[in-house]
């Protein structure tokens, strides 16, 4: 079983590491110009469903190319996550970048947001794009979702996109989740959502695990692991079809200030 959960982590791993060297090379994460030069033109082909047409024009038209051709994500958490200034923000699995650069554009620069991610070349092109934006109040560091490399208690809010469903070990992000907000924390997550009554096989059916779909928690599912660490307040909601029964949801919810009992960070 762990060979499998690593070799699962390894592919994930891989496809978005060869989403970033598409990038650097000027194509796009979801190889929009059949690598052409679309970052060089800013002409790109937008997924309904996935990726940068889920922002506003605003929003893509402020950050380099480069962290909106990146975006491989189901939808746009900054525009639920009802950012505050002065606040810090985590972004669980940044990619390219381009929900560190908003969030860190609307908590200012008293604020601070931070980027996990286990990718090397999605890092290298995360902070590249934060040097071409001229955002400072940012760090991206390396580091799983299931194993968060930032202190106890440290994090206004967590954000995530259309990555929670990778996770090998989903348990473990919502309790690394929970471990990091400050009593009160909240998360505003988009993510795939599977309908209660599909199987994982049936999900696996409607798509791969690296393209989001057999890995996707079902709505019970999801509630049930925030409710297990702790999260209270919890709303999913559907906002668009992404396969059949399959859909992109928006996830919010507050931390307790128990929320972290159970495990160490309360001894």
């Amino acid at each position: 079983m762990s060979e499998h959960i690593d070799e699962l982590r390894e592919t994930v791993r891989e496809r978005y590491a060869a989403a970033a060297v598409a990038v650097a090379g000027g194509g796009t994460a979801q190889d929009c110009c059949g690598g052409g030069d679309c970052c060089a033109t800013g002409a790109m082909e937008l997924d309904e469903n996935f990726g940068a047409s889920l922002y506003g024009a605003g929003d893509r038209d402020a950050l380099p190319i480069e962290a909106v051709a990146a975006s491989l994500g189901c939808g746009n958490p900054t525009a639920v996550a009802d950012l505050r200034d002065g606040e810090t923000v985590l972004d669980l699995g940044s990619g390219g970048g381009i929900d560190v650069l908003l969030s860190a554009r609307r908590v200012g620069a008293s604020g601070k947001a931070f980027g996990v991610d286990m990718t090397d070349e999605m890092l290298a092109l995360a902070r590249e794009n934060a040097v071409k934006a001229g955002i400072t109040n940012v760090e991206f560091v390396k580091g799983t979702i299931e194993s968060i490399p930032l202190p106890d208690s440290s994090i206004d809010v967590v954000i995530s996109n259309c990555v929670i469903n990778l996770s090998t070990d989903k348990s473990a992000v919502f309790a690394e989740m929970a471990r990091v907000l400050k009593s009160g924390g909240r998360i505003g997550i988009t993510d795939v959502v599977a309908d209660d009554a599909l199987t994982p096989a049936q999900r696996a059916e409607r798509g791969d695990y690296v393209g989001c779909i057999a890995g996707a928690l079902s709505f019970g599912e999801y509630r049930n692991h925030l409710e297990a660490a702790g999260f209270e307040n919890i709303r999913i909601e559907p906002t668009h079809a992404v396969a059949e029964g399959m859909h992109s949801a928006i996830v919010k919810a507050t931390v307790t200030d128990s929320a972290c009992c159970g495990s160490d960070c309360c001894s």
